[in-house]
Order: structure tokens, then C-alpha cells, then sequence
């Protein structure tokens, strides 16, 4: 146990230089799905860990221990956290537990606010067009969900273009994308090592509904070409300040990119307009299914890895108390 109760901390460093292969290999619908899924079991891994560290040097205080009739003697000898870790493992989960605690109280929040706003438009048509010269285009959650579309943006595109924009905001509301994105975010919030892998579910989601609009139109160019017609008119216009926080658009959380206009730069460094621009000029990803089993053999070590220290803990108390 002295062992695996720390393995389940370091499972996160890898996330970083995972995040982005497994963004741009996989399916996204696929690597949504992994991205999401290693974001929440690293960060729940690792914030077990520090409970169980925070437990373990607590039941080491003797008034604690006489209280739960354990053994201070089995306990010195057995139990793996030493009270250097212990105390900063308390800190470190106090901390997590108080900003993860305002990141799910807001988003909670920011959903219900957006489930109520699309509730309040007339009608149940779910497209609204808003009288609005900047170019703006979200899908928000709700029953039914609403797909918001500015003037501006229907004037900047053809009756093409159009038809991918509404696809897209209809893959967003069918798949259900802001449960992936805030769960992700909500991971990384209780663990900065997953950031990496949290910002690449707010670019795959996005990946995830261009390869629906591609697939209901057909042409994968013409949806290139709609995604980077709408990131220059949303830049010019500055409409997407105005996004909701549980809703997802066109261009994502973060807009149009700087350099959507500006200087070239290499893929490798580019940000999600000119990489999903980029990956729909290319044919369809079909590849990378060894990098997912990988990945869920790697997610499943950390998750046994966690088992084995809260069932070792277990077994020591145990130990304690009948000792």
C-alpha cells in the first residue's frame, strides 16, 4: 500500500502529452468520449488519494485514534502516510473540495439559467433568429433545446452554409455536448494536471458536430469553408461575448482565433478554428483505436491502483482496531 496509495497522483502527468495526440487521432465522437472519461477518473483518482492520505495521518493524532479504538501501535507500524504528507494531502483536499464545490454550484446554475432562457423563447420551433448585426450562433440546452442564430450570421452565409450551421447546433443539442464539456471542466478543476485533456473535449465536441454537418451535407470543404466564413464574421463583429456559459457554438468556448486573418502559423501550434478547418480538408478520421485501448488500459491501472490503496487502508484500520 505504501506504494499505491501515491501511484494514482502521478497517473495525471501523462495527461499533457496524451491530450492532443488522442484529440487529433481519434474519431472525435470517440475521443470525446476517452477525453472525458480520463479526465474524470485521473481527477477522481487522485482526489480519492488525497482523502485517503488526509484519513490516514488524521487517525495517527492518538485522541483521534482512542476515540475509534484503534491501535497507535498498529498504526505506526502500518499505516503508509506519514504526517509531512498527510497534512498538505488535507490542505490539497480541502482546497479541491471548495473550488470544485463553486465550479459545480455555477454550472449548475449557468444550465438551469439557459434551460429557463430557452423555455422563455415563443414557440416550439427550436431555431431562434435574434435582430442582432454581430454574427452569433449557439445551441443551448433545455426542453426543447434552442439553436440561436444573430441576423448577422445568417447575412454572412448562403442558403449552403446555412443548412451545415443548423446541423452543427443540432448535433450539439442531440448529443448532449455541454454534459461532456462541464465534465471535463469540472475535472480539471479539481485537478490542473487534466486541463490539457479538458480543453481537448471543448475542441472535440466542436470536431464531433462539424463531422455531423459534413455527414448531412455531404461536403466536407463546405463545412470548412462555413466554420472559417463564420470565425472572421464573428471576429470582426465581436459577437461571441455574448455566448452563454452552458451553450456551444459554431466556434466553441473561445471564438474566432487571432490569426484567422493574420500571419500563417504551423498546425502544431494552432488553435481549434484553423486545426478543425484543417482536419475537414483532410478525409474523415477512421484510425487511432489502438491509442484508445491504450488509454483505457492506462485509466484502468489508475483505477485499480486506487482500489487497492482504499481496500489496503481499510484492512489496516482494521488491523488497528483490533489490535
Amino acid at each position: 500500500m505504501h506504494l499505491a496509495i501515491y501511484l494514482p497522483l502521478f497517473f495525471p502527468l501523462l495527461a499533457g502529452p496524451a491530450a492532443r495526440p488522442l484529440a487529433d487521432r481519434l474519431e472525435p465522437r470517440l475521443a470525446t468520449w476517452v477525453l472525458t472519461t480520463a479526465s474524470v477518473v485521473l481527477a477522481a483518482g487522485s482526489t480519492t488519494v488525497l482523502g485517503l492520505l488526509a484519513l490516514a495521518g488524521l487517525v495517527r493524532i492518538p485522541r483521534i485514534a482512542r476515540l475509534a479504538d484503534l491501535s497507535p501501535a498498529v498504526l505506526g507500524r502500518d499505516d503508509p502516510a506519514w504526517v509531512p504528507v498527510a497534512v498538505p494531502a488535507a490542505v490539497l483536499l480541502l482546497a479541491v473540495t471548495v473550488v470544485a464545490s463553486r465550479f459545480l454550484v455555477r454550472r449548475v446554475r449557468a444550465v438551469c439559467a439557459a434551460v429557463l432562457e430557452s423555455a422563455c423563447f415563443p414557440g416550439q420551433d427550436p431555431l431562434v433568429v435574434m435582430e442582432e448585426s454581430a454574427a452569433d450562433a449557439f445551441a443551448m440546452p433545455g426542453l426543447p433545446g434552442r439553436i440561436v442564430v444573430s441576423t448577422g450570421m445568417l447575412s454572412t452565409l448562403d442558403e449552403t452554409e446555412r443548412a451545415i450551421l443548423f446541423a452543427h447546433e443540432r448535433a450539439h443539442l442531440r448529443a448532449h455536448h455541454y454534459l461532456f464539456a462541464a465534465a471535463a471542466q469540472l475535472a480539471a478543476t479539481a485537478n490542473p494536471l487534466v486541463r490539457p485533456l479538458a480543453a481537448q473535449v471543448s475542441y472535440t465536441v466542436e470536431r464531433w458536430a462539424d463531422e455531423a454537418a459534413a455527414s448531412t451535407t455531404g461536403d466536407r470543404r463546405r463545412v470548412a469553408v462555413t466554420v472559417g466564413k463564420a470565425a472572421l464574421a464573428t471576429k470582426r463583429s465581436g459577437g461571441l461575448g455574448r455566448l452563454p456559459a452552458a451553450a456551444l457554438g459554431l466556434l466553441g468556448r473561445r471564438g474566432a482565433e487571432r490569426r484567422m486573418d493574420g500571419e500563417p502559423t504551423g498546425l502544431d501550434k494552432a488553435g481549434p478554428v484553423p486545426r478543425r478547418v484543417a482536419a475537414l480538408l483532410s478525409p474523415a478520421p477512421t484510425g487511432g483505436k489502438w491509442r484508445a485501448m491504450v488509454t483505457a488500459a492506462y485509466l484502468t491501472a489508475a483505477v485499480l491502483c486506487t482500489v487497492e490503496a482504499a481496500q489496503d487502508l481499510h484492512e489496516v484500520l482494521e488491523r488497528a482496531g483490533g489490535g
